[in-house]
């Protein structure tokens, strides 16, 4: 068992630093334009929900790209109303990396690895960022079969059925320990790939490996708390505005849990691709729901976390 519990961790660690390596080579790819790319195009709510959208698909990290716009707000380039578009939108970009890791790509993952090292070691310096996107990307593909391999006997163990005994008794603990394990790793895109090899094994059913996803989306809000303690009342809007969306989602969706579990086992009898399908239609759910009533909601937050200043 222990050796299994060692390739579960080497596994997830791995996937970790793929996640990374391809976050880093896109974000190169961009050289460092990203907060001249969203002060410019956020400037309504339908514009900003695309440009989240977007630059979150490439960066894949709704954590970054948010904490990215609270420092935008902080330093008076964008204000409180046009950053909540790209908070909107980046919730739904951060579903693009699970949707492409239920695809079998086997047949490209070792041309694409091959071409990723050789773009990195022999060629121009222009594309050593392609090069550590593209191998970043093949490690995490990699990473998770390893992981969906390490996690079936592991999890038949006695610990391990009883931890995931009791998320499956009630659906709120089941959130909690999503919220709990994204805050830690900062990633919803992980923790959602854990549940999608989870749920793929039967360890998990569906309707909790669902409700862990959805405690997911709270627990990346924590990067952008963290980025606005002891900034300025409009960038601390933004953080608020952030839980707010993520959580409020949270407490309409688990009532209706039952009936969306059955929508996505509707949709496709394959176990990772309901995970991944649940993690999508959540967010495109959540922020479509809120994008006719975003500057009502803008105004709410402000009256909620009133700027003093232009009182």
């Amino acid at each position: 068992m222990w050796l299994n519990a060692t390739a579960t961790v080497l596994s997830f660690v791995t996937f970790l630093v793929g996640l990374k390596m391809m976050r880093s080579g896109l974000s190169a790819m961009g050289n460092g334009r990203l907060p001249d790319i969203l002060q410019t195009l956020a400037k309504t709510p339908t514009r900003g929900i695309a440009t989240g959208i977007v630059s979150t698909a490439l960066l894949q990290s709704s954590a970054a790209v948010t904490a990215i716009s609270v420092g935008l707000v902080a330093s008076g380039s964008m204000v409180f109303r046009d950053a909540l578009g790209i908070v909107l939108g980046a919730n739904v970009g951060s579903t693009v990396t699970p949707q492409l890791l239920t695809l079998n790509l086997w047949a490209l993952v070792v041309p694409c690895m091959f071409l990723g090292l050789a773009a990195y070691f022999s060629g121009p310096a222009r594309w050593r960022s392609p090069g550590v996107a593209l191998i970043g990307f093949c490690t995490l593909f990699v990473s998770l079969q390893a992981m969906t391999i390490a996690l079936h006997p592991l999890a038949k163990s006695a610990w391990f059925a009883f931890l995931l005994g009791t998320a499956a008794q009630n659906i709120w603990i089941a959130a909690l320990m999503g919220v709990l394990a994204s805050a830690m790793v900062q990633s919803s895109t992980a923790v959602t790939v854990i549940t999608m090899a989870l749920v793929s094994d039967a360890s998990v059913p569906l309707a909790t490996g669902i409700a862990i996803v959805l405690g997911a989306n709270v627990g990346t809000c924590l990067t952008s708390i963290i980025a606005a303690i002891g900034q300025s009342r409009p960038a601390q809007q933004v953080a608020v505005a952030h839980v707010l969306l993520n959580l409020g989602g949270v407490i309409v969706a688990l009532p209706l849990l039952h009936p969306f579990t059955s929508l996505v086992s509707w949709m496709t009898p394959v176990a990772s691709q309901q995970i991944a399908d649940a993690h999508t239609l959540f967010n495109l759910f959540s922020t479509l729901a809120v994008w006719p009533f975003t500057r009502p909601f803008a105004t709410g937050v402000e009256r909620l976390l009133p700027d003093h200043r232009h009182a």
